[in-house]
């Protein structure tokens, strides 16, 4: 079986998240002994030439709770120094030139 074969076949499940100019990709995937890990990719085009350029992390099941609990205590501290308002990114019919809503405005306009 070859390497693509294989990468398709240790897929378990995944997860698209759209977030502006970024897109970020949680899949779960199975060893051969089949214990289950994490990649996160961040998957972002540059205008140059309009390729993808991909950052991909590893994270295994033994590093969960220290992950998590280091992500929850650095996005808690960042909350707590400067202010934070989430985006939402909304692509209809106008796709990626929706307007990004302001502040506390989460509705709609194209």
């Amino acid at each position: 079986m070859g390497d693509f074969e294989s990468r398709d076949r240790d897929e378990v499940h995944s997860k698209k998240v759209r977030a502006g100019k970024r897109t970020y990709f949680f899949d779960v995937k199975a060893t051969r002994s089949n214990d289950y890990y994490i990649t996160i990719t961040e998957s972002k085009k540059r205008l140059e030439d309009g390729s993808f350029i991909k950052h991909k992390i590893f994270l295994y099941k033994e590093d969960f709770e220290k992950f998590a609990e280091g992500l929850k205590d650095t996005v808690e501290y960042i909350k707590a120094h400067q202010d934070v308002s989430e985006k939402r990114y909304e692509f209809g019919e106008a796709g990626a030139n929706a307007r990004v809503p302001a502040e506390n405005d989460f509705s709609y306009n194209a």
